[in-house]
């Protein structure tokens, strides 16, 4: 049943024209509820319909029509109504916190990527017990089928319904007094919100409370501390137990914890937001720098420039206006004034760079690139791992360019990046986006930036997303989401497209006329942060390194004190032949010696008995092989590591 809602604000008389996807059209009152319009196009469609959109907004089907334009149902089917049904799994929540602590007083129940959570001010925290029994409760309101039901209501009627939730009653009083009041009742809980919402709580069959947490109101820590109960929910059961395995096996390959385990690289107080790297953490770092060196050494151009510099610069390029808050700001010994500052980032010192010499069209484009240590003012509680730091370094470039050469550019930067992502075995999706609120330069030169950006992508033939809003405060970007073994998306890389810093800077090249014009400018990177990279990588591969990134990639176990000085000599031979292998010849047993190499993930064990030493072979041990093993001569076995290293092969030979 398809209930209106309760409304004084649903007078008018006029018309309102939808169009079908296949071009069909209805004409309806102003007013009409979306499930009417479904039932008109058929009986099935309604009883598969979870919501509908209108001009690409989501809305449910008890939420009246307002506005002419596109109309679409959205099933299970639409990845789009997972949102929906998340939004819903919240105020199910809420009805179950409501029935055992009734008490508790109602925050805010949004949906979130892959989940929900929801607000509530109690006297003391929710205990796992707690959950554990909100949980239970949940599986009784789906069971008990209430229908959303939607009422717009006058603001004296509705802050009759909130008096005793005071959070409701402020978030009320912030409404518009042309904005619509409308609240979603699910049997007797009774919730201020927009929508949208599924039909009936049955369908929130495939839920899970995951965690709590505190969480200040409206994120303000001067308000009070509210406790936030996170879940997740999807249409199957099959769908919930792979998401709740992603995050187990999330928590297992956290590179925060295999960071530690691993021996790659300790965080400190006493620098927070910087990475320590040990050694083995720092050939990991070198070696992913030696690739992306190798790949980039025909056609770019490395460089190196200060790490300070006054405020002048900044001014120049405008991040002192928009940018200093993030800005490390030193006082100047001089002038006693803050004005001087550790790069954020690195395009402005290579704008001086460029500005020191004439350019010809001829040397166009030209790629700087350089690997210079940047720092950013992270606020302490929102520094994580690797993810988040105030120090960090980025394979950087920015490239100077002709306005009839950014077609080309685009499609070469494009390659570039993709090939790179390739190489550890990660996907990539391509998302445009363009200006956002808070911006450098007038519409027009935002025009001509977005055009010649949009039409190199498309000209590329790659598939790209919309990212309406998302631009650099100078300039349209590509943005590259790569996806890593888990399904999780990671913005990475990125193509930015610049006229504001070509003319702030004044930057020039003699044409062909033998004029002088302005350049482009556009601003490249791969990897993002390399430390936010490794930490990618870390959880990608779980630890287990491909054996060209591998810190070590052979361990050579002598059994036993007599054929020490041979493991010995095989280990130095690898070292020579260009591998990292090291030697362990402790005195524990072998068994204790090949599960340590197990646990540090090394690719290959090397194991010398009295046969291995008198034949020069080695028994080899795999990792990921179990208790298998080859016995395969010295020389042999190094080959076979090296061209897995030099192909940077993915498969390692089990």
């Amino acid at each position: 049943m398809i209930d209106r809602p309760d409304s004084a604000t649903i007078e008018r008389s006029e018309t309102i024209t939808l169009t079908l996807p296949d071009g069909a059209t209805r004409s309806v009152p102003y007013g009409t509820l979306p499930g009417e319009v479904v039932r008109s196009i058929g009986e099935r469609l309604l009883r598969d319909a979870i919501a509908i959109e209108v001009n690409g907004q989501i809305q449910d089907l008890v939420t009246p029509l307002r506005t002419s334009g596109s109309f679409r149902v959205l099933t299970r089917k639409d990845p789009r109504s997972l949102d929906v049904l998340r939004h819903s799994a919240a105020h199910v929540l809420a009805t179950a916190v409501r029935r055992l602590r009734p008490e508790a007083k109602i925050g805010f129940g949004p949906a979130i990527e892959d989940g929900f959570y929801y607000d509530f001010e109690v006297d003391k925290p929710f205990t796992p017990e707690d959950l554990a029994a909100f949980e239970a409760e949940m599986e009784k309101v789906a069971a008990e089928k209430y229908p959303f039901v939607r009422a717009e209501l006058p603001r004296a009627a509705a802050e009759k319904v909130f008096v005793d939730d005071p959070l409701k009653l402020e978030r009320l009083s912030e409404l518009g007094e042309d904005e619509v009041i409308s609240t979603y009742t699910d049997g007797p809980f009774v919730d201020l919100c927009r929508g949208p919402h599924v039909p009936d709580t049955s369908h929130v069959k495939a839920a899970k409370l995951t965690s709590v947490a505190s969480a200040y109101w409206r994120g303000d820590e001067r308000r009070q501390q509210l406790q936030r109960i996170y879940g997740t929910a999807w249409w199957k059961q099959e769908d919930l137990e792979a998401h709740l395995f992603r995050i187990e096996e999330a928590k297992r390959r956290d590179h925060r914890k295999l960071g530690r385990e691993l021996d790659l690289y300790l965080m400190s107080p006493v620098s927070p937001g910087a990475v320590f790297w040990t050694e083995r953490g720092t050939f990991l770092y070198n070696t992913l720098i030696d690739f992306i060196r190798e790949r980039q050494r025909q056609h770019f151009q490395e460089i190196k420039t200060p790490l300070l510099y006054n405020k002048l610069l900044w001014e120049q390029s405008g991040h002192w206006g928009k940018y200093r808050e993030n800005m490390f700001l030193v006082l100047d010994s001089e002038t006693g004034e803050h004005d001087v500052s550790l790069k954020p980032m690195n395009c402005p010192s290579h704008y001086i760079l460029y500005l020191s010499k004439r350019h010809s069209y001829r040397e166009l484009p030209l790629r700087y690139v350089t690997f210079d240590v940047l720092h950013r003012n992270e606020v302490t509680g929102a520094l994580s791992g690797l993810v988040r730091v105030r120090q960090f370094q980025q394979d950087d470039c920015h490239v100077f360019l002709r306005q009839d050469q950014i077609e080309q550019e685009v499609k070469f930067l494009m390659n570039f990046i993709l090939g790179y992502y390739e190489t550890f075995g990660l996907n990539a999706t391509i998302r445009f986006a363009t200006r956002p609120p808070t911006r450098l330069g007038d519409d027009a030169l935002w025009d001509r930036a977005e055009g010649a950006l949009r039409a190199a992508l498309d000209a590329t033939g790659k598939p790209y997303e919309l990212k309406p809003g998302d631009g650099a405060f100078y300039g349209p970007k590509i943005d590259f989401d790569v996806t890593d073994s888990l399904g999780r998306a990671w913005q990475l890389g990125t193509i930015q497209l610049d006229y504001n810093a070509p003319e702030r800077f004044h930057l020039k090249y003699v044409g062909e006329d033998n004029a002088e014009h302005i350049p482009v400018v556009i601003h490249r990177a791969v990897s993002g942060s390399l430390e936010r990279f490794i930490a990618i990588l870390v959880e990608h591969f779980a630890g287990a390194f491909p054996v060209w990134l591998a810190p070590e990639q052979v361990r050579v176990l002598p059994i036993s004190d007599d054929v020490r000085p041979v493991a010995a000599a095989i280990a130095e031979e690898m070292r020579g032949a260009g591998l990292r292998a090291t030697l362990d010849d402790r005195s524990e047993t072998l068994n204790y010696r090949i599960r340590e190499g197990e646990v540090m993930k090394v690719p290959y064990m090397a194991v010398v008995g009295k046969r291995e030493a008198e034949a020069g072979t080695v028994a080899v041990r795999a990792r990921g092989a179990g208790k298998k093993q080859e016995v395969i001569p010295v020389s042999e076995f190094i080959e076979q590591v090296k061209r897995e290293a030099q192909t940077r092969s993915l498969n390692q030979k089990t």
